[in-house]
């Protein structure tokens, strides 16, 4: 009877231990198997292609200010400079439209989803070109955004403010994944050419560097599944007081009965 006493603490915590269970490397580790790539890729390769939906901010520029003014929207007189930047921009942008073309003063309609920012820029400017001398164009996307779910410390969406981010440097802006998600089984969802397409990336391996979905694009949706602890975890967790003293009502009655 007083051995059973003695390990009866031993016994909880052993159940309780069951109850959830421990990761090891392999499940936890990012980059497993860097050393065995044979290379890996240049990232000044990667350029994000513009599709629809995107709001660009275009603005045209030229040694005589009054050349380009007719390719600008008139910006108003405001109180202070951050007013005015900000409706530089609001009057300076431009939607993608479904089938991937803006409406732009004086040039009339101009398809650039699809093309790169660089490519986007030499369009322009060969076209402004017809009408002033060495233009200068600034072209950015105003709502480049990701969004991340799941098990990572800060869930949401995330404005970017360049035009182009990894796969790991969305995972650090949301704090980086918690101890329940799964690494090797990240859902990345992303729509091209008007179809979504969704697949699964494993950061414990190093591969990934060299995916497709190594660099995500504009509206991607970055999911991180829980792990079996956290699905354990989430069924016991509401009830882990009601389970521990049921194990320890049960351990007193088979202390009991062998008494």
């Amino acid at each position: 009877m007083k051995q059973l006493i003695y390990f009866r603490p031993i016994i909880l915590i052993f159940l309780s231990l069951a109850v959830f269970s421990c990761a090891s490397r392999k499940d936890m580790t990012y980059y497993q198997n860097i050393d065995q790539l044979s290379k890996l890729e240049n990232s000044t390769s990667y350029e994000t292609r513009l599709q629809p939906d995107d709001l660009l901010m275009i603005v045209v520029m030229a040694e005589n200010p009054e050349v380009a003014a007719p390719f600008n929207m008139p910006s108003l007189v405001l109180q202070s400079t951050s007013e005015v930047e900000n409706q530089q921009v609001r009057m300076n942008s431009y939607l993608v439209d479904s089938k991937g073309f803006i409406q732009f003063p004086i040039l009339g309609a101009i398809q650039l989803g699809g093309l790169t920012r660089t490519e986007a820029v030499a369009k322009m400017t060969k076209e402004l070109e017809k009408y002033i001398n060495k233009p200068s164009i600034n072209l950015r996307i105003l709502n480049y955004k990701i969004t991340v779910q799941g098990e990572v410390t800060q869930p949401g969406i995330h404005t970017i403010t360049s035009e182009r981010i990894t796969l790991t440097e969305a995972l650090s802006m949301s704090g980086d994944l918690t101890v329940y998600g799964k690494r090797d089984n990240i859902l990345v969802i992303r729509e091209e050419n008007g179809k979504k397409q969704a697949t699964r990336v494993d950061i414990t391996k190093a591969d990934f560097l060299n995916s497709p979905f190594y660099y995500l694009k504009q509206n991607d949706v970055v999911y991180v599944e829980p792990n079996k602890t956290k699905i354990n975890s989430s069924v016991v967790g509401p009830n882990t007081a009601i389970v521990l003293s049921s194990i320890s009502l049960l351990v007193t009655i088979i202390a009991l009965t062998i008494r």
